[in-house]
């Protein structure tokens, strides 16, 4: 494996607020399961709305590798629509080249799943930062479903998976994870008997949501879902909402950000995913939802948000983690400039993502004079009231495409010239992200 040199890229200051009428991206979450979902169905799904984003091409790939025919095509707004094919009862084929899944977790982690009711066996790959992730969460489930992996011992990539007959199991799930239980659910599907897996919070639930426009009945409530074995999944159309993800680091730019006035567009308003709104609210920020209805089951509609010069740190309880985790990094940007201490009280799930977001959220806020610090799991930052960041500062993402993406606002935010290491990474998640935050800038 080839060592990663770090590329630095300087980011330039705002040019004027953010504002207008905007619609980010297609949801990360959802674009991967409409593709894997379809590629598992009997017939062809019709899909549109979907992220064209590396990780997302990584679920693509490994599907047709899989023997799933996949044509989606790029679209004048950047989403990718078109159709997949799925291998239906017949299942996956056997692959004859080890399956690349990128610097996708979602990719593997559901890949697992997928394929462990099926007689094949498959290696599985990922590129340095997922190769580092920790995988047995996700397989010792499967292993007691009758899945097996290897080498025996190893807990992250590469791994070897067997598939075969599988039987129900009921599982405690460690954390709150929607990969972790999807992967379980999945396998599920077709195993003989019941397959029910509870958890401590309540994770995102696009899976749960999803599955029954393919054919499949999930039953579920808040912490847990089931599903019976023996079901048979049929292809279905899917509309992508735009990724609240995404939207939440527009909405923290605008909240931080003197003059800026934005409305966000089409974005999916799942509770699940809508946690970073409530803490922005908290916080005394300026900002809305607009619902407009729901496409399939995921409820979406518009977020307003605008300039909020007095802001106030708040407690986010480990209760609300699981809802805004992937937002903590921009979250903890805007707690910078609040008045008073802002606490995260659970950011141990943080440890294990691209990189440790925990520890180089701390690093890069005290390159701007920040104090944080984590007392055990629960993240600390001391508010400035102001954002101070030094002309020059140079920024490490470790090619964690959300921490590029804060700390390049950090620097735009704050009028001045900075410098992100790593900071194509964002095409992981977010490839038109700085297209876009010149669009609302020449909307002034």
């Amino acid at each position: 494996m080839t060592t990663h040199q770090t590329i630095y890229t300087p980011i330039k200051p705002l040019s004027a607020p953010l504002t207008g009428t905007l619609k980010v991206p297609g949801d990360k979450s959802i674009s991967h399961r409409s593709v894997l979902f379809s590629a598992m169905a009997e017939g062809t799904s019709h899909l549109d709305g979907v992220l064209d984003s590396q990780d997302v091409r990584s679920s693509m790939s490994v599907v047709q590798a899989l023997g799933a025919q996949v044509q989606l095509d790029v679209q004048p707004d950047g989403s990718l629509a078109g159709t997949v094919t799925g291998w239906g009862n017949e299942g996956p084929r056997q692959p004859d080249a080890p399956l690349y899944c990128g610097n996708s977790g979602t990719t593997v982690r559901l890949l697992m799943g997928v394929l462990a009711p099926w007689s094949i066996q498959a290696q599985l790959t990922g590129d340095e930062s997922l190769s580092r992730r920790p995988m047995a969460r996700i397989f010792t489930p499967l292993q007691s479903m009758g899945a097996a992996f290897s080498p025996e011992g190893r807990s992250t990539l590469p791994l070897c998976e067997q598939g075969g007959n599988l039987h129900a199991i009921e599982y405690q799930m460690p954390v709150a994870s929607a990969q972790l239980k999807s992967a379980v659910l999945l396998a599920g599907v077709f195993a003989s008997g019941t397959t029910r897996v509870t958890e401590p919070s309540c994770s995102r639930n696009h899976t749960e949501l999803m599955l029954p426009s393919f054919g499949v009945q999930v039953e579920h409530g808040p912490g847990w879902a089931q599903v019976h074995g023996g079901q048979s999944m049929h292809a279905c159309d899917v509309s992508v909402p735009a990724d609240p993800s995404s939207a939440a680091f527009m909405c923290c730019a605008a909240a931080i950000t003197p003059g800026s006035s934005l409305r966000l567009t089409q974005v999916s308003l799942n509770p699940a995913r809508i946690g970073f709104i409530n803490v922005l609210a908290r916080m005394g920020a300026q900002i809305r939802v607009e619902p407009s209805g729901a496409l399939g089951a995921e409820p979406y509609g518009d977020i307003v948000v605008q300039y909020s010069p007095q802001l106030t740190g708040t407690t986010v309880a480990e209760s609300e983690i699981a809802s805004l985790v992937d937002e903590i990094p921009i979250l903890a940007l805007v707690a910078s400039v609040c008045s008073g201490a802002t606490v995260f009280e659970d950011v141990s799930e943080l440890r294990v993502k691209e990189t440790d977001r925990a520890q180089a959220i701390i690093d890069g806020l005290a390159l701007m004079g920040v104090e944080a610090t984590c007392i055990g799991n629960a993240l600390h930052i001391q508010g400035r009231k102001s954002l101070q960041v030094a002309p020059g500062t140079r920024f490490e993402s470790g090619a964690d495409h959300r921490l590029a993406m804060t700390w390049a606002l950090a620097g735009m935010c704050a009028s001045v010239e900075v410098v992100v290491g790593d900071f194509d990474s964002v095409a992981i998640s977010y490839p038109g992200f700085m297209h876009d935050v010149a669009t609302l800038q020449a909307a002034v």
